[in-house]
C-alpha cells in the first residue's frame, strides 16, 4: 500500500524550491502530511434480519431500497405445524378459562352437591338434637338416638368431604389454566417469529429470500441499516497506523463520484492487525455531506496527520537514500546528511543540517 498519498488538490504550492536549473535552495512552504487509506462506505447500525422459525415465505412486504420504520412488518412465513399447535393451544386455553369461570359445569355440579349435603346436615342436626333431648328425658330408645347421631356425623363428614373435593377441583383447574395460559403465550411467541419485523427505522439494502422459498431457522432474510447516517471503514498500512489518531481530518474520494471530495473525521481505531494484508482497521464518520446510495462504495482516503503552514522544505527528488543530499561546499559537490521531518509525495521537511542558503544539486 502506498504509505503517503495526496490528492492533486492537496498539493499545496508544490512547485520547485529555490532558483536555477543546476541547483536550488531549501525554501519555506506550507506542508501537509497525509496517510493514505482505502476502504468502503457502510450505513450506521447495519444488521442482518435472521429467521427465527422454519416456514415458507408467503409475503414479502418490502423491496431493496425501501425505507422502513421501527417494528415494521417485513416478511410473513407460514407453517402448517405451527398453525396446528397454535390452534390447539388456543382451544386448551379457552377451555381452561371456561372450566374455572362462574359458569363452569364441573364446579357448578360440585357446588350443588355441597349445598345438598349442607341441607341434609341441617336436617340431620335438628333430628339429632331432638332425639338427644328425648333420650335424656327417657322418651325414646337408645337405638333411635344412636341412629340419629350416626346420621348426623355421616352427613357432617360428607359435607366436609364434598367441600374438600370442590376446593381441590378449583385448585386443579387453576393450575391447568396457568399451564394452558403459559403454553398459549409460548405458542403465540413462536407464532410471532413467523412475522418478521425491523428492529429500528432505516433502509433495506438487500433481500435474500423470495416468496415461495423455504426458509430455515437462522437463515438471513435481509440486510438493513440507517438510511441517512454512514461511516467509512478503512484499511491503513501498519507502517502508518501509529500516526493516526482519533479526531484527525480525512479527505475522501469516492470512486463512484470522480471529482467529489467528502470530509470525514477519524472515529475509532482497531488495535488488531489483519494478517492477510498487514493493515489495521480505522473507522471514520462523515462531518459534512454523505454520499448517496452508499452501501459498500469504494473510497480512497487521505488522513491528515500533520500540517505545518511554514516548514523548511526541499523537493523529494533531491534526497539521496533516506536522509542525504548533494550540496556545494567550498566550491565542491559533497554528499551530506540532514535531519528529515515530515514528508508528502513531493516535499520533505528539513529539521536540521540545511539552511535557506544551502545550494542543493540533484543526484
Amino acid at each position: 500500500m502506498k504509505a503517503k498519498y495526496l490528492f492533486s488538490m492537496l498539493a499545496l504550492t508544490l512547485v520547485a524550491c529555490g532558483s536555477g536549473e543546476e541547483g536550488i535552495h531549501p525554501a519555506y512552504k506550507e506542508l501537509t502530511e497525509a496517510v493514505y487509506a482505502s476502504g468502503n462506505v457502510y450505513p450506521q447500525n447495519e444488521y442482518k434480519l435472521f429467521a427465527q422459525a422454519d416456514g415458507v415465505l408467503t409475503q414479502q412486504l418490502v423491496n431493496e431500497g425501501d425505507s422502513v420504520g421501527q417494528n415494521q412488518l417485513l416478511f410473513v412465513l407460514e407453517s402448517g405445524a405451527m398453525e396446528a399447535r397454535s390452534q390447539a393451544a388456543t382451544n386448551v386455553y379457552r377451555q381452561s378459562e371456561a372450566n374455572l369461570s362462574t359458569n363452569s359445569a364441573a364446579l357448578t355440579e360440585l357446588e350443588v352437591q355441597v349445598r345438598n349435603a349442607r341441607t341434609r346436615l341441617a336436617n340431620d342436626s335438628i333430628n339429632y338434637l331432638r332425639q338427644k333431648d328425648l333420650y335424656e328425658k327417657n322418651a325414646t330408645s337408645r337405638a333411635e338416638f344412636e341412629r340419629a347421631e350416626l346420621a348426623y356425623q355421616t352427613t357432617r363428614n360428607d359435607v366436609a368431604a364434598r367441600q374438600q373435593t370442590l376446593q381441590r377441583t378449583r385448585n386443579q383447574l387453576y393450575v391447568e389454566l396457568q399451564n394452558a395460559r403459559s403454553q398459549y403465550r409460548v405458542t403465540a411467541e413462536d407464532a410471532r417469529n413467523f412475522r418478521m419485523r425491523s428492529f429500528e427505522a432505516g433502509k433495506v439494502y438487500e433481500i435474500y429470500k423470495k416468496p415461495g422459498e423455504l426458509v430455515r431457522r437462522t437463515e438471513a432474510m435481509a440486510l438493513l441499516g440507517s438510511g441517512k447516517e454512514a461511516y467509512v471503514q478503512m484499511a491503513v498500512d501498519e507502517s502508518d497506523f501509529t500516526k493516526v489518531k482519533v479526531g484527525q481530518e480525512i479527505l475522501i474520494k469516492v470512486d463512484a463520484f470522480d471529482q467529489k471530495v467528502y470530509k470525514a473525521q477519524v472515529a475509532k481505531l482497531y488495535p488488531s492487525i489483519n494478517k492477510l494484508d498487514q493493515t489495521f482497521r480505522v473507522d471514520a464518520h462523515f462531518t459534512d455531506e454523505v454520499p448517496d446510495g452508499y452501501y459498500g462504495l469504494t473510497v480512497e482516503a487521505n488522513i491528515v496527520v500533520s500540517h505545518n503552514p511554514r516548514a523548511l522544505t526541499i523537493p523529494k527528488s533531491y534526497v539521496v537514500g533516506n536522509d542525504s543530499v548533494w550540496v556545494e561546499q567550498d566550491g565542491e559537490k559533497k554528499k551530506i546528511r540532514f535531519v528529515k521531518g515530515t514528508e508528502n509525495l513531493d516535499l520533505v521537511e528539513v529539521k536540521g543540517g540545511l539552511t535557506e542558503q544551502t545550494l542543493l544539486f540533484k543526484p
